[in-house]
């Protein structure tokens, strides 16, 4: 029997923004179930470290709302994973509180409109996770991060990144909304089609081009995007004014956010496209083919770990005197050895209890010590990223560090110069400091043993 999916994907995260008019064409087209990403990891690991939204709340009710309100327009499910931008269980329990409002809003429940809503919680325990590192079913994968019990105990939150089954799963209650934690991009996108016998290729890669809505178009920030899944392919288009798909917008797609552009790892398998066709059906639409999936066992799930690093305080100062925006690696060098200096006859902390680390807004401010470039303007900011153990530590050497940020000279033989601080005062306590620890695959006997399902009615 011959199998054909509609999946509308209104943008690549709630909060991100979509067009309403592109929303309103993909709707009037009739789509199986509409599907939207909640989360990344992107902006790092504050967001999982103190589970915690990054986007705004205002931002997530308003779309939340229109998309609740498309649903029950088509009456087709209406699925979000990683909820809240990192997944954690506070987070899906954050998707449901506003959907509940949303929901209260329309007073469904007194017109008999009550919505089925399935939760799927994909944090771990740590405790039982223990027992998984003790029975070696933890894995790393590359590169390397050294995993022991102490590093497992410090985590504040791990997520594993449920897949197309546990979508799946929760579909099966009937559900009219699915909030999911984290889950791998792809998963939400490819779990119905894949339910309803699609061509498992197709299903995955189609997932992976429209994970991010109209990224994959001419047009990214319109947000819509329309993926038809059938049993031999998949064909893909946008629906704003101006956007067009292309064979080598989508065929890019394969690299956003993956480092090989052929091979795509998933729970349970991975997605081949070395042998994939793309045909553009018109100036609009792509027709992919050829597309396969290579299931393999035992069935994995990755797992996202995040734990305090320490504390941190910046500082900025401007450098606008041409001899020091010419000089400024050499100014930062000597002034870092200065520092350390003072903050060791001064506060009598050796240099591994904290962390300096100048950035030269306009010379390698994004890659550090990494960049390769060479460029200079007419001045430079200087930003002076301070990590210590205890926030008061922190703000103390910055206390320190201030005046020498304003005045310190090139040289021993020259009279002190005067630099800039674009605001009063200069320091700023950014708080605690969180990092992912965790870059490993857990293997399950079966894949429903990494969550938990509940269902509710709003």
């Amino acid at each position: 029997m011959s199998s054909n999916v509609r999946v509308l994907v209104p943008s690549g995260v709630l909060g991100l923004g979509f067009d309403s008019e592109a929303l309103a064409r993909a709707v009037a087209l009739n789509p199986d179930v509409i599907c939207i990403d909640g989360g990344s990891t992107d902006s790092g690991p504050y967001s999982l470290g103190t589970s915690t939204s990054k986007y705004s709340r205002a931002v997530c009710v308003r779309e939340w709302r229109q998309l609740m309100q498309a649903r029950a327009a088509l009456g087709v499910p209406l699925i979000i994973g990683s909820s809240g931008t990192c997944g954690s269980d506070d987070m899906v329990d954050w998707m449901l509180e506003i959907t509940r409002e949303i929901a209260a809003e329309t007073d469904g429940a007194a017109t008999g409109e009550a919505l089925k809503v399935a939760l799927i919680y994909s944090e771990q325990d740590k405790s039982v996770l223990q027992e998984h590192l003790s029975q070696q079913r933890i894995k790393p994968l590359e590169p390397v991060v050294p995993l022991d019990a102490a590093l497992l105990e410090s985590c504040t939150h791990v997520v594993a990144l449920a897949g197309a089954e546990h979508i799946q799963a929760a579909l099966d209650t009937g559900a009219d909304i699915v909030i999911a934690g984290r889950t791998t991009d792809t998963a939400v996108v490819s779990a119905l089609p894949l339910a309803r016998g699609c061509h498992a290729g197709a299903c995955w890669h189609a997932a992976k081009i429209a994970e991010c809505g109209a990224l994959c178009s001419t047009h990214p920030t319109s947000g819509v995007i329309v993926v038809d899944i059938d049993d031999t392919g998949f064909t893909i288009y946008p629906t704003a004014d101006q956007a067009h798909c292309t064979p080598h917008s989508v065929s890019a797609h394969m690299l956003y956010e993956n480092t090989d552009p052929f091979i795509l790892y998933e729970p349970g398998g991975h997605l081949d496209v070395r042998a994939a066709h793309y045909e553009a059906l018109d100036d609009t639409r792509v027709r992919v083919t050829g597309s396969r999936w290579v299931p393999t066992d035992p069935y994995t799930v990755k797992l996202e770990g995040a734990r305090l690093g320490g504390y941190q305080t910046t500082l900025l100062a401007l450098l606008r005197n041409a001899r020091y925006v010419a000089n400024a690696r050499a100014w930062v060098d000597r002034l870092q050895n200065h520092l350390h200096r003072e903050i060791s006859a001064s506060l009598s902390l050796p240099e591994s209890a904290y962390q300096l680390d100048f950035r030269l807004i306009g010379d390698n401010a994004t890659l550090g010590e990494l960049e390769t470039q060479t460029s200079m303007g007419h001045e430079t900011g200087v930003l002076l990223i301070i990590t210590a153990q205890t926030q008061e530590m922190a703000n103390e050497i910055g206390k320190l560090s201030n005046p020498f940020l304003l005045h310190y000279p090139l040289t021993d033989d020259e009279s002190l110069p005067t630099f800039a601080f674009p605001y009063s005062p200069a320091q700023t306590s950014r708080g605690a400091l969180y990092e992912f620890c965790l870059n490993h695959i857990l293997e399950l006997d079966e894949p429903m043993s990494a969550v938990r399902l509940e269902e509710v009615v709003v």
